[in-house]
């Protein structure tokens, strides 16, 4: 494709994600270009990176266009993002040339919005705090509440693009194998610096079309996912519980960590997301999971209480710590969500301590940075719940307050939260 073409098609992916504004934007590309099977890899990368590049600084991008008398429409954004990277405006205008696959001209509008914005840099000092921090007015209150004076390099580390991480599957290579399986495919991966199990790849590579994923060898997981994964201990021969299983990411680490000896449930609410676990769970050779699809009125709870040694919670949450991955998450949030998702979360922790037997433990999870879905949920259970306490992670780990707690600026990891709770003998 022409740099016109991919801009037309950037900007057309941008509309798209607009105008589904509950969907996720991975989820909205996915179908854009399974749309277009003509766009090949490189293009598509390219195309995604530009509208990912937007979504990064819209809140910005959207001031600017405001400021400069525009509507915030995708064909203005991706004007004012040129310009913020030092494009003339002449430059742009060639871009929207009409040809060919290329965005239809700038009207005398457009040109005229453009215009004022052309000369600037990103920030300015008259965009008001949450703009220039790129997170939505309401939850300003609860970032700084939590990082104090380091809250901008924190958002700044938010929306940064995140490297890929794996997790090396143990039950079919060391990590020093799959390290080398990579490199054999021209992928260059080094070790994580907190998760034992953990390879980094800088950028983005087409590794799940390669041999060692294929073969089960690796997975794609965040390095602070795999480590709250590690904080179960699931040790061979235990009898363990995921509860919020999801599409499987954190049950293949705990089944590694079994050696695929002892009891493994994988839990959720969504059969779709349990089918894709099933396939994973096959690629990497795991055998001792069972899978429970959660439905109202089910007594799995009630014919498993006080079985399970290990009971894994990784909650359903606002997401703030993975908007690096998920710029577009921002933009849907809202304060109900928040109240909302609270609520599900002391629910589901006082299901899962049911399960965990005396002596067990419980593993709390969230990938919030918010102390509402974190240490406030752990001290209002263990206030309904005086059977339990709070345990302190293993010492290499980063520990504030007696919970691990991983942001991108200081561990290079999403952001994530876990506490350790162990049932009285």
């Amino acid at each position: 494709m022409t740099q016109a073409g991919r801009l037309a098609a950037a900007i057309a992916l941008l509309e798209a994600i607009e105008a589904a504004p509950q969907r996720p934007a991975d989820g909205v590309a996915n179908d854009f270009f399974r749309a277009r099977r003509y766009i090949g890899a490189g293009d598509r990368r390219a195309i995604a990176e530009r509208v990912w590049s937007v979504l990064r600084r819209y809140r910005r991008l959207g001031w600017w266009v405001a400021r400069a008398g525009g509507q915030g429409t995708a064909r203005l954004l991706m004007g004012a993002a040129l310009l913020t990277e030092a494009w003339p405006l002449a430059s742009v205008e060639l871009g929207f040339s009409g040809g060919r696959f290329a965005p239809a001209p700038l009207s005398a509008a457009e040109r005229g919005v453009l215009g004022r914005i052309e000369g600037h840099t990103l920030d300015h000092p008259e965009m008001p705090q949450a703009v220039r921090l790129e997170v939505p007015d309401w939850i300003l209150p609860h970032l700084t509440a939590r990082f104090g004076d380091s809250l901008p390099a924190q958002t700044a580390a938010l929306i940064a693009p995140a490297p890929l991480d794996l997790r090396v599957n143990l039950l079919k290579a060391t990590r020093e194998e799959a390290q080398a399986a990579l490199a054999a495919e021209g992928i260059e991966a080094v070790p994580t610096p907190l998760s034992p199990w953990g390879l980094r790849v800088a950028g983005r590579r087409p590794v799940t079309t390669g041999a060692a994923f294929r073969a089960g060898l690796v997975e794609m997981q965040d390095e602070g996912s795999q480590l709250v994964a590690l904080l179960a201990d699931a040790r061979p021969g235990l009898r363990v519980a995921d509860l919020c299983a999801g599409a499987g990411g954190k049950t293949l680490a705990l089944a590694m960590q079994m050696q695929n000896r002892g009891y493994l449930l994988a839990c959720d609410v969504s059969a779709k997301r349990l089918e894709a676990a099933a396939r994973r769970l096959r690629r990497a050779g795991v055998s001792n999971v069972e899978r429970h699809l959660l439905a109202p009125g089910d007594k799995l709870i009630k014919r498993r209480a006080a079985s399970f040694d290990r009971v894994l919670v990784d909650a359903p949450c606002t997401g703030t710590g993975t908007w690096r991955r998920n710029p577009d998450a921002r933009l849907r949030l809202m304060p109900q969500d928040l109240e909302e998702l609270a609520a599900k979360q002391a629910a589901v922790l006082d299901t899962a301590a049911r399960l965990v037997r005396k002596g067990g433990r419980l593993v709390y999870a969230t990938c919030s940075l918010l102390s509402e879905e974190n240490d406030g949920q752990v001290s209002a259970f263990l206030a309904r719940h005086p059977d339990f306490a709070q345990a302190p992670p293993p010492g290499p780990l980063p520990v504030r307050d007696g919970f691990l707690m991983l942001t991108p600026l200081e561990h290079g990891t999403d952001g994530f939260f876990a506490a350790i709770l162990e049932r009285a003998p």
